[in-house]
């Protein structure tokens, strides 16, 4: 009989996309967003199901089932001796639940998207999210910063609150009917003007009742000027806070140092640790980036996680090839393996009953986000805008000082409509490399700015954060198969 066991089945999303991890044999049908575990050989009829037909493919299981050493393991599994006869009728009547579970939609199902895309680029967007520049300006200086410790390609500067509250009149103006917004603090380093950061908050609430509008506020901070005060400030207003930070302290000291060159860890670990603990160990993140020097950044989550951290995410660095930290094409094996590494830790930290949540292997295979966001991901340049300082705006916080890419400012909105409508236009159906890669509907095409800086277009891909992106979503996949499997 068929061991085909059906999980956390349907979400409302190519394929198929089979793949073997930490010992599962794993069957990802696509379009549906249903993931299978499965034996030996059911994994090894749906790999040829819809190439041939059920003769070719019942002489095609018997020939590959020759080999002893493939028998052998399908027998220890079944737990009995097959002779010819039982072992093909035992792949016909997987291929006929294969057949049922096709016509159900459950496996091979239909791409039900592609056909929704005209309407997709003409759907009515508001602005329902700003990246605040608050602070152009840093207090360290990050080897590997892609905001040039803070200036973006131009000069210091620090946003007035002037600039701040047209920023959110802007947004409340921009947002339609849409109830709940979202402002990000962001730098360089966004404490560097935390009077401008408080002030702009107690605006934001006046604001709140006047237009039938709540704002989350988060906050980005490299933590150097963390205190008790803004830890209380931001317990009470932030819905979220990013505590930059890359692990262990030689790693993080190496590329995160003072303009001195000295340290920051000593500094701003216990104040994390502080702030994790006093959000009960909820909306935040402790997130860092590996680069060339760590390529053993499972070792910098574990750090993380003994230090008593549960929220944690550790990035990949975007470089280009000519930076010695950058990473590069033959470290992708190397890096494949970690993820490994680290999602087998991730479960057995779990069956310990210590948790750990790693930002990259969070995926909801039971809902998710809406069409749209499965389409076009983060909305950068329509639904969510950077501002400078000064006041500009920009598709986001990584387009940030590049001219081609100035979309108007605060006081006149956005001009710059030909660039809108190219941010509205794109879908992973616009992207060559995205139409048939198993991974679309969970990146969403990746980051638009990466692709740009990478590839010259914002239709293009980043194809070095592809390859990873593929194995951090096949990591995810595994660790919600194992734990749903287990539980059951």
């Amino acid at each position: 009989m068929c061991r085909c066991l059906l999980l956390v089945m349907r979400g409302v999303y190519q394929v198929i996309h089979q793949f073997k991890n930490n010992g599962y044999n794993i069957v990802l049908d696509v379009n549906s967003g249903m993931v299978h575990i499965t034996d030996e050989m059911t994994y090894d009829v749906i790999s040829l199901f819809d190439s041939c037909g059920k003769d070719e493919l019942v002489a095609s299981m018997l020939q590959m089932y020759d080999n002893k050493e493939k028998l052998d393991v399908y027998e220890a599994e079944a737990e009995q001796e097959l002779t010819r006869v039982t072992f093909q009728n035992e792949i016909e009547e997987i291929y006929n639940t294969i057949s049922e579970m096709k016509k159900e939609g459950q496996l091979y199902s239909e791409d039900i998207y592609e056909s929704y895309i005209e309407e997709f680029g003409n759907r009515e967007t508001v602005v329902k999210a700003l990246c605040l520049h608050i602070a152009h300006d840093c207090n360290l200086a990050c080897r590997y910063c892609f905001a040039e410790e803070g200036e973006y390609h131009g000069r210091r500067a620090l946003m007035s609150y002037e600039v701040g509250k047209k920023a959110l009149d802007f947004l409340i103006q921009s947002s339609g009917s849409r109830h709940n917004l979202e402002v990000d603090f962001f730098g360089g380093e966004p404490l560097m003007n935390f009077q401008v950061v408080k002030d702009l908050v107690a605006y934001g609430r006046e604001q709140e009742k006047l237009h039938n509008k709540k704002f989350r506020f988060t906050l980005t901070t490299n933590g150097v000027l963390l205190n008790d005060d803004i830890i209380e400030f931001a317990n009470k207003e932030m819905s979220n806070i990013v505590l930059s930070i890359d692990g262990r302290r030689e790693v993080n000291d190496k590329m995160r140092p003072f303009r001195n060159e000295s340290g920051s860890y000593d500094l701003i670990m216990p104040k994390y640790i502080k702030v994790a603990k006093s959000r009960d160990q909820k909306n935040y993140y402790v997130r860092g980036t590996f680069t060339h020097n760590n390529l053993d950044f499972s070792e910098d989550v574990k750090h993380l996680s003994e230090k008593g951290f549960e929220q944690i995410s550790i990035e990949p660095v975007v470089a280009g090839d000519m930076e010695s930290y950058a990473i590069k094409e033959e470290d992708i094996p190397g890096i494949m393996e970690q993820y490994d590494i680290l999602a087998k830790y991730i479960l057995e930290r779990r069956k310990e009953g210590k948790w750990i949540n790693f930002f990259h292997f969070m995926l909801d295979l039971s809902g998710g986000p809406c069409v749209a966001k499965r389409l076009s991901g983060c909305g950068s340049g329509t639904e969510y805008l950077a501002v400078t300082p000064w006041g500009d705006l920009y598709p986001c916080h990584q387009f940030v000082g590049e001219d081609d890419f100035l979309m108007g400012n605060v006081d006149e909105g956005v001009t710059n409509e030909k660039l809108r409508e190219e941010f509205k236009a794109l879908n992973v159906y616009a992207k060559d490399n995205c139409k048939n890669c198993f991974s679309k509907f969970y990146c969403s095409g990746g980051c638009a700015a990466n692709a740009y800086k990478y590839g010259g277009s914002i239709y293009g891909t980043y194809d070095l954060g592809c390859e990873l992106q593929k194995k951090r979503v096949e990591c995810a996949l595994m660790i919600q198969a194992a734990e749903d499997n287990s539980s059951n």
